[in-house]
């Protein structure tokens, strides 16, 4: 395997990433990055995502609308909202004991878990909460 040359695009990308806490979508990251490179490419910003996520410096979270990235490869939990999308970090501790409790269930070997909650963000809820008061 060849060895992968350094790109400052795609670290820009990264770093935009690492200071982010809201999952940002491809589009948002592109606007970013544009900043620093103002001839950067929708395109060039999707290869490197989808290659910072294939290396496994990034994750990528699929969602009914856009896709979302993540760079905190802490093991940890998401939320995302039905309505708008959002992708949320939930606080809660990631639960190894989990993964001890589906291995006694299944003959293979688990390494590792992913769980995503459902349902709607504070601002949704609260939205939909003041609709429901005016109907």
């Amino acid at each position: 395997m060849s060895t992968l040359k350094y790109s400052r695009q795609r670290e820009s990308i990264k770093q935009f990433l690492m200071q982010r806490r809201d999952h940002p979508t491809a589009d948002t990251v592109y606007m970013n990055v544009r900043e620093t490179f103002p001839h950067i490419s929708l395109g060039t910003v999707y290869r490197n995502l989808s290659l910072l996520a294939e290396l496994g410096e990034i994750t990528k979270i699929s969602t009914d609308g856009p896709d979302r990235f993540d760079a905190n490869q802490e093991p940890h939990y998401h939320f995302i909202c039905r309505h708008c999308h959002a992708v949320l970090d939930l606080e809660l501790p990631y639960m190894e004991d989990l993964e001890a409790l589906a291995g006694q269930a299944f003959c293979g070997s688990i390494e590792a878990h992913t769980a995503t909650f459902y349902g709607l963000c504070p601002q949704c809820r609260e939205a939909a909460a003041a609709s429901d008061q005016l109907a």
